[in-house]
Protein backbone atom coordinates (compact mmCIF):
# COMPACT_ATOMS: atom_id res chain seq x y z
CA UNK A 1 0.00 0.00 0.00
CA UNK A 2 2.15 2.31 -1.21
CA UNK A 3 1.49 6.50 0.51
CA UNK A 4 0.41 9.31 -1.25
CA UNK A 5 -0.98 12.63 -0.45
CA UNK A 6 -3.96 12.37 -3.47
CA UNK A 7 -7.63 12.93 -1.85
CA UNK A 8 -9.30 9.34 -1.67
CA UNK A 9 -12.86 8.98 -1.42
CA UNK A 10 -13.75 6.15 1.25
CA UNK A 11 -17.12 5.07 1.55
CA UNK A 12 -18.88 4.15 4.34
CA UNK A 13 -20.79 0.87 4.29
CA UNK A 14 -22.52 2.21 7.26
CA UNK A 15 -24.78 3.77 4.68
CA UNK A 16 -25.08 0.39 2.67
CA UNK A 17 -27.50 -1.52 2.22
CA UNK A 18 -27.36 -4.32 5.17
CA UNK A 19 -28.91 -7.17 3.45
CA UNK A 20 -26.62 -6.99 0.31
CA UNK A 21 -22.90 -6.14 1.46
CA UNK A 22 -20.79 -7.87 -1.17
CA UNK A 23 -22.44 -6.24 -4.08
CA UNK A 24 -22.77 -2.71 -2.84
CA UNK A 25 -18.79 -3.11 -1.56
CA UNK A 26 -18.41 -4.33 -5.62
CA UNK A 27 -20.37 -1.20 -6.82
CA UNK A 28 -19.19 1.50 -5.37
CA UNK A 29 -15.39 0.18 -5.98
CA UNK A 30 -16.59 -0.10 -9.73
CA UNK A 31 -17.67 3.64 -9.04
CA UNK A 32 -15.02 5.06 -8.32
CA UNK A 33 -14.35 4.57 -4.47
CA UNK A 34 -10.38 4.44 -3.14
CA UNK A 35 -10.90 3.13 -0.18
CA UNK A 36 -13.94 1.00 1.75
CA UNK A 37 -14.60 2.40 5.28
CA UNK A 38 -15.66 0.01 7.99
CA UNK A 39 -17.45 1.29 10.99
CA UNK A 40 -16.91 -0.86 14.10
CA UNK A 41 -18.63 0.16 16.83
CA UNK A 42 -19.51 -1.87 20.56
CA UNK A 43 -22.60 -0.52 22.05
CA UNK A 44 -20.23 1.08 24.78
CA UNK A 45 -17.86 3.22 23.59
CA UNK A 46 -20.53 4.61 20.95
CA UNK A 47 -24.13 4.21 21.00
CA UNK A 48 -24.38 1.83 18.54
CA UNK A 49 -24.11 -2.25 17.28
CA UNK A 50 -22.50 -2.54 14.24
CA UNK A 51 -20.16 -5.21 13.19
CA UNK A 52 -17.20 -8.06 14.48
CA UNK A 53 -14.56 -9.82 12.84
CA UNK A 54 -16.56 -12.49 11.30
CA UNK A 55 -18.50 -9.81 9.19
CA UNK A 56 -15.66 -7.87 8.52
CA UNK A 57 -14.10 -11.32 6.91
CA UNK A 58 -16.80 -11.21 5.11
CA UNK A 59 -17.03 -7.75 3.51
CA UNK A 60 -12.88 -8.59 2.69
CA UNK A 61 -13.73 -11.61 -0.06
CA UNK A 62 -15.34 -8.48 -1.92
CA UNK A 63 -13.00 -5.45 -1.20
CA UNK A 64 -10.32 -5.41 -4.28
CA UNK A 65 -9.22 -1.75 -2.85
CA UNK A 66 -7.79 -0.95 1.01
CA UNK A 67 -10.21 -2.10 3.56
CA UNK A 68 -10.30 0.95 6.45
CA UNK A 69 -11.43 -0.77 9.92
CA UNK A 70 -12.48 2.30 12.20
CA UNK A 71 -12.48 0.78 15.77
CA UNK A 72 -14.88 2.60 17.92
CA UNK A 73 -15.18 0.14 20.40
CA UNK A 74 -13.45 -0.19 23.81
CA UNK A 75 -11.17 -1.85 24.51
CA UNK A 76 -9.09 -2.46 21.87
CA UNK A 77 -6.36 -4.56 22.49
CA UNK A 78 -7.90 -7.90 22.65
CA UNK A 79 -9.18 -7.46 19.21
CA UNK A 80 -6.60 -6.57 17.02
CA UNK A 81 -5.08 -10.08 15.99
CA UNK A 82 -9.03 -10.74 14.95
CA UNK A 83 -9.29 -7.92 12.39
CA UNK A 84 -5.97 -8.07 11.51
CA UNK A 85 -7.11 -12.21 10.50
CA UNK A 86 -10.24 -10.77 8.87
CA UNK A 87 -7.91 -8.52 6.58
CA UNK A 88 -8.20 -5.00 7.73
CA UNK A 89 -5.24 -3.38 6.01
CA UNK A 90 -5.67 -0.28 8.09
CA UNK A 91 -6.78 -0.23 11.78
CA UNK A 92 -7.84 2.46 13.67
CA UNK A 93 -8.17 2.98 17.20
CA UNK A 94 -9.54 5.97 19.05
CA UNK A 95 -6.63 8.05 21.21
CA UNK A 96 -9.81 8.18 23.83
CA UNK A 97 -10.51 4.22 23.77
CA UNK A 98 -7.46 3.66 26.65
CA UNK A 99 -5.11 4.61 28.52
CA UNK A 100 -2.47 3.29 26.26
CA UNK A 101 -2.59 4.06 22.76
CA UNK A 102 0.93 3.96 21.83
CA UNK A 103 1.23 0.47 22.91
CA UNK A 104 -2.09 -0.03 20.41
CA UNK A 105 -0.82 1.43 17.79
CA UNK A 106 2.88 -0.89 17.95
CA UNK A 107 0.19 -4.13 18.39
CA UNK A 108 -1.97 -3.26 15.25
CA UNK A 109 1.88 -2.76 13.25
CA UNK A 110 3.06 -6.00 14.33
CA UNK A 111 -0.04 -7.81 13.34
CA UNK A 112 0.99 -6.69 10.28
CA UNK A 113 -1.70 -3.85 9.62
CA UNK A 114 -1.12 -0.04 9.22
CA UNK A 115 -1.90 1.86 12.01
CA UNK A 116 -4.81 4.72 12.56
CA UNK A 117 -5.49 6.70 15.58
CA UNK A 118 -8.87 8.43 15.73
CA UNK A 119 -9.97 12.11 17.96
CA UNK A 120 -13.15 12.86 18.57
CA UNK A 121 -14.15 16.39 18.22
CA UNK A 122 -13.52 17.08 21.60
CA UNK A 123 -10.21 15.67 21.66
CA UNK A 124 -7.01 18.95 20.36
CA UNK A 125 -4.69 17.57 17.58
CA UNK A 126 -2.19 17.72 20.47
CA UNK A 127 -3.22 14.26 21.92
CA UNK A 128 -2.02 12.65 19.10
CA UNK A 129 1.18 14.67 18.57
CA UNK A 130 3.50 12.26 20.28
CA UNK A 131 2.45 9.46 18.46
CA UNK A 132 2.55 10.55 15.04
CA UNK A 133 5.86 8.13 14.62
CA UNK A 134 3.57 5.15 15.20
CA UNK A 135 0.51 6.37 13.23
CA UNK A 136 0.09 5.67 9.23
CA UNK A 137 -3.53 7.68 9.18
CA UNK A 138 -4.86 10.07 11.59
CA UNK A 139 -8.90 10.45 11.48
CA UNK A 140 -10.50 13.50 12.56
CA UNK A 141 -14.44 12.85 13.77
CA UNK A 142 -16.26 15.48 12.67
CA UNK A 143 -19.55 14.36 13.97
CA UNK A 144 -19.72 12.69 17.66
CA UNK A 145 -19.20 9.50 16.86
CA UNK A 146 -22.00 6.52 17.15
CA UNK A 147 -24.30 6.97 14.24
CA UNK A 148 -24.36 7.85 10.12
CA UNK A 149 -25.67 10.65 8.77
CA UNK A 150 -25.03 14.19 11.11
CA UNK A 151 -24.16 17.49 10.60
CA UNK A 152 -20.39 18.41 10.04
CA UNK A 153 -18.86 19.87 12.94
CA UNK A 154 -15.95 22.53 12.02
CA UNK A 155 -12.43 20.77 12.54
CA UNK A 156 -10.22 22.38 10.05
CA UNK A 157 -8.50 24.57 12.89
CA UNK A 158 -7.35 20.74 13.93
CA UNK A 159 -7.03 19.55 10.39
CA UNK A 160 -4.24 22.03 9.82
CA UNK A 161 -2.82 22.01 13.26
CA UNK A 162 -2.36 17.75 12.64
CA UNK A 163 -0.63 18.82 9.20
CA UNK A 164 1.64 20.96 10.61
CA UNK A 165 2.53 18.22 13.16
CA UNK A 166 3.27 15.38 10.45
CA UNK A 167 5.29 17.28 8.36
CA UNK A 168 6.79 15.20 6.11
CA UNK A 169 5.98 12.06 7.49
CA UNK A 170 3.90 9.59 5.59
CA UNK A 171 0.43 10.35 7.62
CA UNK A 172 -2.59 10.29 6.11
CA UNK A 173 -5.26 12.67 7.65
CA UNK A 174 -8.72 11.33 7.58
CA UNK A 175 -11.99 12.72 7.91
CA UNK A 176 -14.97 11.31 8.97
CA UNK A 177 -18.74 12.56 9.48
CA UNK A 178 -21.21 15.34 7.55
CA UNK A 179 -18.56 15.35 4.25
CA UNK A 180 -20.40 16.57 1.15
CA UNK A 181 -19.37 18.40 -1.78
CA UNK A 182 -20.25 21.29 0.14
CA UNK A 183 -17.83 20.32 3.37
CA UNK A 184 -14.88 18.62 1.41
CA UNK A 185 -12.96 21.16 0.20
CA UNK A 186 -13.41 23.04 3.70
CA UNK A 187 -10.67 19.82 4.68
CA UNK A 188 -9.00 19.47 1.47
CA UNK A 189 -7.56 22.61 2.09
CA UNK A 190 -6.83 22.47 5.36
CA UNK A 191 -4.85 19.23 4.88
CA UNK A 192 -6.78 15.94 5.06
CA UNK A 193 -6.40 13.65 2.16
CA UNK A 194 -8.64 10.76 3.11
CA UNK A 195 -12.40 11.68 3.36
CA UNK A 196 -15.34 9.12 4.36
CA UNK A 197 -18.19 9.82 2.86
CA UNK A 198 -21.71 7.28 3.63
CA UNK A 199 -25.17 8.59 2.84
CA UNK A 200 -23.31 11.51 0.58
CA UNK A 201 -22.11 8.28 -1.73
CA UNK A 202 -24.99 5.70 -0.97
CA UNK A 203 -27.74 8.60 -1.20
CA UNK A 204 -30.32 8.16 -4.40
CA UNK A 205 -28.33 4.71 -5.84
CA UNK A 206 -28.63 0.89 -5.12
CA UNK A 207 -26.71 -2.03 -6.27
CA UNK A 208 -28.93 -2.41 -9.40
CA UNK A 209 -29.19 1.21 -9.58
CA UNK A 210 -25.54 2.23 -8.61
CA UNK A 211 -24.56 5.17 -11.24
CA UNK A 212 -25.72 7.28 -8.43
CA UNK A 213 -22.63 5.86 -6.83
CA UNK A 214 -20.43 7.48 -9.09
CA UNK A 215 -21.86 10.67 -9.64
CA UNK A 216 -21.98 11.20 -6.12
CA UNK A 217 -18.51 10.20 -5.35
CA UNK A 218 -17.69 12.32 -8.59
CA UNK A 219 -19.23 15.50 -7.05
CA UNK A 220 -17.07 14.78 -4.09
CA UNK A 221 -13.63 14.71 -5.89
CA UNK A 222 -14.62 17.58 -8.32
CA UNK A 223 -15.57 20.22 -5.23
CA UNK A 224 -12.03 19.54 -4.20
CA UNK A 225 -10.21 19.93 -7.26
CA UNK A 226 -7.47 22.54 -6.91
CA UNK A 227 -8.19 22.60 -2.93
CA UNK A 228 -5.37 20.06 -2.24
CA UNK A 229 -3.01 21.34 0.24
CA UNK A 230 0.86 21.55 -0.89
Amino acid sequence: MPFDRSVKIAPSILSADFADFGREIQAIEAQGADWIHVDVMDGHFVPNLTFGPPAVKAFRKHVKTVMDVHLMIAPVDPYIDAYAEAGADILTAHVEAGPHTHRTLQAIRAAGMKAGVALNPGTPAQAVEHLLDLADLVCVMTVNPGFGGQKFIDMTGKVRALRAMIGDRPVHIEIDGGVTPETAPLVVEAGADVLVAGSAVFKGGSVDNPAPYGENIRAIRASVAGAAAA
